[in-house]
């Protein structure tokens, strides 16, 4: 369905059915075992835990230190939780609720090797596999795990195989569901750049873009706001990635990335300004980004491949950098939804060697960047790929370069 459906659940229309989207994704996590070949998983990355077993905690920190995710081959998803969280799951998840249990982890070095916390966490992983019929000697693929978890189960015999190729595969198409999520975060996304249109003006500071943004993502549901990276004047070009507390001053080009969640789904959208009328200088360089830009959106849609669209951005020369590798990101797309950065990954460093085919369901985000002098421009897209084309999902002008706050 084209744009977007109400936030709440409601008797009148249907809207994101979130049983039929956890449903999805264990099917999907299972069919990916399977052509893998893994008996069984121990998940600890964060996106991978809330995909699987549709919980989550305070933070991705506490997420990433105190849990883990446990799915057999065949078998419904298991969740460890830090402390407490275990009785709220018990009492409101009814989908996982008899198989949520305390987790035991040394919280990425907050708790030494030689205390063998490990141990009571091989305690955990051994009563999984028992009630699953499944023993170390089974395939048990991993993904992003502490090294004392790791050397503890290569120090027991347990048989590790690669988790993450089945989670980068089982996430990279998404159902109805997991699009809307999409399309919400991004309409918030839309509201914060609008409002941080109206915050810029001589004085202003990159933090005070930052809070802004911020306070209308939660205004308007956001779980968290994991970034509202804020570059401004002088720092545009290079890109450097990173926000500071500079003031903004009467010229300055500005351009945002905002990451937020949204019911577990993250966004990644970049939009450029300018304080005051902008130059026919960054006029031009701000043109040159969006016709890049384009010339990649272009040809997002089935049947092309990732290879197609990197190949319509230019090669790192035309930053200044001798390698892809220096001018990586520069020109780049991403497969999104729980994680930031999902699988494909679109980039002249890896798709001309390995191109992917674009298939129906899948969501990108498309970033470009241009810079002459002291000025430069980011701009960010996200796209989901239908049927027969795509449907871009941000919606905040980006076909001109907006001036704010000196209308006299």
């Amino acid at each position: 369905m084209y744009g977007t459906h109400g936030q709440m659940q409601v008797d009148y229309e249907q809207r994101m059915d979130f049983n039929r989207m956890r449903s999805y994704r264990e099917a999907r996590i299972q069919k990916y075992m399977d052509q893998f070949d893994v008996d069984f998983l121990v998940l600890c990355e964060t996106g991978n835990k809330r995909y699987s077993t549709s919980t989550a905690v305070a933070s991705p920190e506490v997420d990433n230190m105190g849990r883990y995710a446990m799915i057999p081959r065949g078998g419904k998803p298991y969740i460890f939780g830090f402390g407490s969280e275990v009785a709220a799951e018990k009492l409101r998840c009814p989908w996982i609720a008899d198989r949520a249990y305390p987790a035991h982890t040394p919280m990425q070095g907050a708790l030494p090797m030689e205390w063998g916390c490990y141990n009571k966490f091989l305690e955990d992983l051994d009563m999984v596999l028992k009630q699953n019929g499944l023993s170390k000697k089974n395939k048990i693929g991993i993904d992003v795990m502490d090294v004392q978890l790791i050397l503890a189960l290569q120090g027991a015999g347990y048989t590790i195989a690669d988790g993450q190729a089945v989670m980068q595969h089982a996430r990279a198409i998404k159902n109805d569901d997991e699009i809307m999520c999409l399309k919400i975060g991004a309409a918030i996304v839309d509201a914060a750049h609008h409002e941080v249109a109206k915050t810029i003006e001589p004085g202003a500071k990159e933090n005070d873009l930052q809070a802004v943004a911020s306070y209308i993502m939660h205004k308007h549901g956001a779980q968290w706001v994991h970034n509202v990276q804020v570059t401004s004047g002088n720092r545009t070009n290079p890109h450097p990635h990173l926000s500071s507390d500079r003031i903004i001053q009467p010229g300055d080009l500005i351009f945002l990335d905002i990451v937020l969640l949204y019911n577990g789904y993250h966004t990644c959208y970049y939009r450029c300004f300018c304080c005051g009328e902008p130059t026919k200088k960054q006029v031009e360089v701000h043109k040159r980004t969006y016709d890049m830009q384009v010339a990649g959106l272009e040809l997002v849609k089935p049947g092309n491949t990732t290879a197609d669209i990197a190949n319509a951005w230019p090669d790192a020369s035309y930053w200044g950098f001798k390698s892809e590798s220096k001018a990586f990101g520069l020109a780049f797309g991403h497969g999104i939804g729980v994680g930031l950065w999902e699988f494909p990954i679109i980039s002249k460093l890896y798709s001309l060697e390995h191109p992917v085919e674009i298939e129906p369901g899948m969501v990108f985000a498309l970033e470009t960047y241009a810079g002459e002098g002291y000025d430069g421009v980011r701009i960010e897209d996200e796209v989901v790929v239908t049927e027969d084309d795509k449907e871009i999902i941000t919606k905040f002008p980006a076909d001109k370069l907006i001036g704010c706050g000196m209308s006299y």
